[in-house]
């Protein structure tokens, strides 16, 4: 298959006279919801976001952030370029996909080119129809999709699978039911009709001997991979469809901060000394009442050439590079970081409460922070189908954003603040101990143990270890309580909040911050909620409101819960999240780790005497 030429897939302004606009969508979308190899519908037709091959980025302001990058291996990263036709940029583009439609008037079912519709319409050429993009789609774990091959379904135990009957296929919906037993798919040849029951089941695919084709439509005119795994037919619209795989940083010093900050936004990472020189002398005004010179600056430029030289962490795996940045983020969070410069050239500043925090440290928490200003960079790396995306993912399962590797990837950056909250180290480590405790994350432990080595399937790549234990529970759980309650007493929707986790051998914390960029970050300030006389509040308030789940008993006495049973005493009368807002897929949640179990067999760490 050859999938139609590119088309510009535009955010709005005025329509290029070359191109045909499609729709607008956020930048932050083009990281977060509507990505490379994302399917989208715009009126009555579907299209799917093209490569990053494709993208005119040569006006597309640079987001940098040099710890992520150097984990991602990029050299900067890229806002998602919005489209000018002034100065002649396209944006981002998209490819017409699924190219299967069919018409409502006449029932044809064929591809969009035959239906012969007048130009810049989807219509039928010959009832005048708006038509339909097919419903349906085949995709596999690795990222592959294609249409669905209606042809092999109507015709399936027939001799002649060769697709050469000389018929044409038509779809129609009977109006019996709501399932897929009323759509029906037929053909001129005169077989029988069939519907579409049961195409969903991996079992009827196999049986047709279907299997994946490797088509990556999104990379255009591209030959297929080789590819062994047994495709799934999709809902085109479903949320398996399409699964972002964005990593994320906090800019925390040096970095984002004073002189390190004039290196990254005028890109001298890489400047000779006589380079720095020139530039500075010819834009004075970079170090006017900074306090700075430009030695300086020479200073800080030679400094990370000799740390990047002396690089140890290229072959490092994925989720100990993270971990890795998790550990810097944490201890910057704990040593804070006071007000020095102007927000131009400060992104993070955290201070400690001036009040008193006896009465929360009571309760079972550490020293809590304020983090007054912080700034987010998100980057989507690649995209998963099917399954959601997992540290234990084979190479394979990371579908490719472009044909050839690029030094840089699309990413949105995040400007709010925040709460850290850390526990009591001593008392928690106590906690930990208990018997019963331990059994409890153990039993989620060795269920998220077989998720990922089901994952790896046949795969000799070493699995990841879970990072599931009784603490990573316990301040999971926590996050969302947390976030629940700000979002009925602090003016925030739990969509506008985020959680960060801190958990590890020397880690226990978490901070709850503003996600979105809009008003919604600003509605009274999170920060506000972090003083010491409203956190204790809250913190009771969350604490009473986790011990009675409108689900209870069945909630808390739940052994097994939640997709692929990660979760125990958590559902969505009391524990779970908007997607947008828990950063583990709502998984690994359990609320008798927080408040107890009322028979008294678990005791939650904030009931521990």
């Amino acid at each position: 298959m050859t999938p139609p030429p590119a088309r510009r897939y535009r955010k709005g302004g005025v329509p290029s006279p070359r191109n045909r606009p499609l729709g607008a969508v956020r930048r932050s979308q083009l990281v977060t919801t509507y990505g490379v190899g994302a399917m989208i519908a715009v009126d009555n037709e579907s299209f799917i976001v093209s490569g990053l091959d494709s993208w005119d980025i040569s006006e597309a302001p640079e987001v940098f952030e040099h710890r992520l990058a150097r984990i991602l291996k990029v050299r900067s990263f890229r806002l998602p370029p919005a489209p000018d036709p002034d100065r002649g940029t396209d944006g981002v583009r998209a490819r017409r996909f699924p190219e299967m439609y069919s018409c409502p008037g006449c029932n044809a079912l064929k591809r969009f080119r035959s239906f012969n519709s007048p130009p810049k319409k989807a219509e039928c050429g010959e009832c005048s129809e708006d038509l339909v993009p097919s419903r349906f789609v085949l995709a596999c774990p690795h990222g592959h999709i294609e249409d669905f091959p209606y042809w092999k379904w109507v015709h399936r135990g027939n001799d002649d699978v060769s697709g050469r009957c000389g018929g044409e296929l038509q779809l129609r919906a009977t109006g019996g039911t709501a399932s897929l037993r009323s759509v029906v798919v037929s053909c001129s040849c005169g077989v029988p009709e069939v519907s579409m029951e049961g195409a969903f089941r991996r079992s009827a695919l196999l049986k047709l001997g279907i299997r994946c084709s490797g088509k990556r439509p999104w990379l255009g005119d591209i030959p297929a991979e080789q590819c062994a795994q047994q495709p799934r037919a999709m809902q085109r619209g479903s949320s398996s469809v399409w699964h972002p795989v964005v990593r994320s940083a906090l800019s925390i010093p040096p970095w984002g901060e004073g002189l390190h900050a004039i290196v990254e936004r005028h890109k001298l990472f890489s400047a000779t000394p006589e380079t720095i020189r020139w530039f500075l002398d010819e834009h004075p005004a970079i170090l006017r009442n900074t306090g700075h010179k430009v030695e300086d600056v020479i200073r800080i430029v030679e400094a990370i050439k000799q740390q990047d030289a002396q690089r140890t962490d290229e072959d490092v795996p994925a989720p100990q590079a993270h971990g890795a940045l998790r550990q810097e983020e944490y201890e910057r969070l704990v040593n804070g970081n006071p007000e020095r410069y102007s927000a131009e050239w400060q992104d993070f500043v955290c201070e400690a409460p001036r009040a008193d925090q006896s009465a929360v440290r009571t309760l079972g928490m550490g020293t809590t922070m304020l983090v007054k200003r912080l700034r987010e960079v998100r980057a989507l790396e690649s995209f998963s189908r099917d399954d959601p995306p997992s540290e234990a993912d084979v190479e394979q399962r990371r579908a490719s954003l472009s044909r050839e590797r690029t030094n840089w990837l699309p990413a949105m950056e995040v400007s709010g603040e925040g709460v850290f909250l850390r526990l009591d180290e001593s008392r928690l480590r106590a906690w930990e101990k208990e018997p019963v405790v331990t059994d409890r994350g153990e039993q989620i432990r060795r269920s998220h143990l077989e998720v990922l080595r089901a994952r790896a399937g046949k795969s000799k790549t070493k699995l990841p270890d879970s990072p599931v234990t009784p603490r990573f529970l316990l301040l999971h759980t926590l996050a969302h309580a947390m976030i629940n309650e700000w979002s009925l007493d602090g003016g925030y929707p739990a969509s506008a909040l985020r959680e960060r986790l801190y958990a590890g051998n020397d880690m226990a914390g978490v901070l709850i911050y503003t996600a979105t960029s809009d008003s919604a970050g600003s509605l009274g300030g999170i920060v506000a909620q972090g003083e010491p006389d409203r956190l204790e509040l809250t913190l009771r308030s969350a604490l009473r409101r986790a011990g009675w789940c409108s689900n209870d008993p069945l909630c808390i006495e739940s052994k097994a819960g939640g997709v692929d049973n990660l979760n125990r005493a958590a559902c969505h009368a009391c524990a779970l999240l908007p997607e947008t807002s828990c950063e583990n897929h709502n998984s690994f949640l359990d609320r008798a780790l927080l408040v107890g179990t009322p028979s008294g067999d678990v005791p939650g760490y904030f009931s521990v005497d």
